[in-house]
């Protein structure tokens, strides 16, 4: 039987959590996750999601402020276990806790590419062909340690975050337990820096866009749905759209057809078909009943 202490704070590593604790030779002893922070317009404080699943479960839990509290490392360390393991939880694991048991952090990239916060959505947003979980030892730097097992799936063509977020997670979920049954300290491998990326924790900007390139667009469209979105100057949501093409050349915003169920937008370089808009304080409507609703037409700029 393995001793784990979990720590993890949304979807993805509640699924590997749950992986954990439905494993016949796996023990999680405690669960460290993100304090309840407040959501939405009326600032509800709510639990993470792994603290959710947890309080359905008779497993201690910690949601410290700050891993790295004198405090919170010395009750950590008198937790008997044999392994730490780590799915997008959100804090720096101080030395103390490192020096402690093994800890091993499931990373949803092919490291040494997107280190950081949003791996998934880069991966999308560079319009990549192929991503993955990387199993690897934790060191004091960022998704820096030496590789365990690396785990690949091909990108769908036009797949949202949504979606490859779920395949991912599952593939976690199974790397989680290879590793954890196999593993050998002596067989990782160290990552090569010179070929490594990063990548940022998204804000709400950086759904802003501006009708330049139709494919960037179309890549942010696909990254960043449902949140924070994709949206005009004006605050226009953009909900649904494809990429009509991305070859031509022409004014941007420009309003280049309108048919029965969408619109086509030029942008400076390529075209992108628009489905449904969301106008701010108003309902998502179709784009067709947008233009009719501010007597737009072709020729007209969208913005």
């Amino acid at each position: 039987m393995t001793r784990i202490i979990f720590m993890g704070t949304p979807e993805y590593a509640t699924q590997i959590l749950r992986t954990l604790v439905d494993a016949n030779d796996v023990e999680v002893v405690a669960v460290y996750t993100q304090p309840d922070k407040p959501v939405g317009r009326k600032a509800l404080l709510t639990p993470p999601n792994v603290k959710v699943f947890v309080q359905e479960k008779n497993i201690p839990i910690y949601q410290p402020n700050r891993l790295c509290d004198k405090d919170i490392v010395e009750h950590l360390l008198t937790i008997p276990c044999d392994l730490i393991v780590v799915a997008a939880y959100g804090q720096i694991l101080p030395k103390a806790i490192l020096d402690y048991v093994p800890c091993i952090n499931l990373h949803a990239s092919i490291l040494p590419h997107y280190r950081g916060a949003s791996p998934i959505q880069q991966s999308l947003l560079n319009d990549d062909k192929m991503s993955g979980v990387t199993a690897m030892w934790m060191d004091e730097g960022l998704d820096t340690g030496a590789i365990i097992q690396t785990m690949t799936l091909e990108i769908v063509p036009d797949e949202m975050v949504e979606s490859l977020y779920t395949r991912l997670t599952h593939m976690a979920c199974d790397l989680t337990l290879e590793v954890i049954r196999t593993w050998d300290r002596h067989s990782a491998v160290a990552q090569d820096n010179e070929k490594a990326s990063h990548c940022k924790k998204i804000s709400k900007s950086d759904g802003l866009i501006t009708f330049d390139e139709a494919r960037e667009i179309h890549n942010r469209y696909r990254a960043f749905t449902p949140w924070p979105g994709i949206f005009t100057e004006s605050g226009l949501k953009i909900k649904a759209l494809t990429l009509e093409e991305e070859e031509s050349e022409g004014k941007a915003g420009e309003i280049i057809a309108i048919d029965v169920t969408s619109i086509v937008v030029q942008c400076s370089k390529g075209s992108l078909r628009l489905i449904t808009l969301q106008a701010p304080s108003k309902q998502e409507t179709s784009s067709v009943a947008y233009l009719n609703g501010k007597r737009l037409v072709c020729g007209n700029t969208l913005a």
